[in-house]
């Protein structure tokens, strides 16, 4: 049912021109491909921690895509992103997934998973950078495979 209704969302968010609309508001901000980098992260990371990944990246990437594509920013290098920044919500409470599904498979209260999860929010954080701002390490290894 989520995905349905994020699909639908999608494709009505397509319909309405949602992607062209976002695309002249973020170039009047900025024309920097990294400065739309971080504004996408931050979005993630927010989305992220408030909805299920398959919805998100069915409601976003037919609005951020399009956009990424006019800054210029492989398609590879932006998926890995924006997965990389949904991982991190499926960790990120108040609806963290994995949080929920760890408390649950350990009987272990979700506040005290929190408490242990907290700790490896700054190396992801890094990461994340990483593959923010040297494209390489997302497109390097799929270019080593094939053409």
């Amino acid at each position: 049912m989520i995905v349905t209704s994020a699909a639908l969302f999608g494709w009505v968010l397509a319909r309405e021109q949602a992607p062209q609309v976002m695309s002249e508001m973020i170039l009047q901000i900025t024309d920097r491909p990294l400065v739309f980098l971080l504004l996408v992260n931050i979005l993630l990371l927010i989305v992220g921690a408030i909805l299920e990944p398959t919805a998100a990246i069915l409601i976003l990437v037919p609005v951020l895509a399009p956009i990424a594509d006019v800054y210029g920013i492989d398609p590879t290098h932006f998926a890995v992103m924006m997965i990389f920044n949904l991982m991190i919500g499926l960790l990120t409470p108040p609806v963290g997934l994995v949080l929920f599904v760890l408390s649950s498979v350990t009987k272990i209260p979700v506040t005290q998973v929190i408490k242990g999860v907290l700790p490896f929010f700054v190396p992801m954080l890094l990461v994340l950078g990483v593959i923010t701002f040297v494209p390489l390490v997302s497109t390097g290894p799929p270019s080593l495979v094939g053409p």
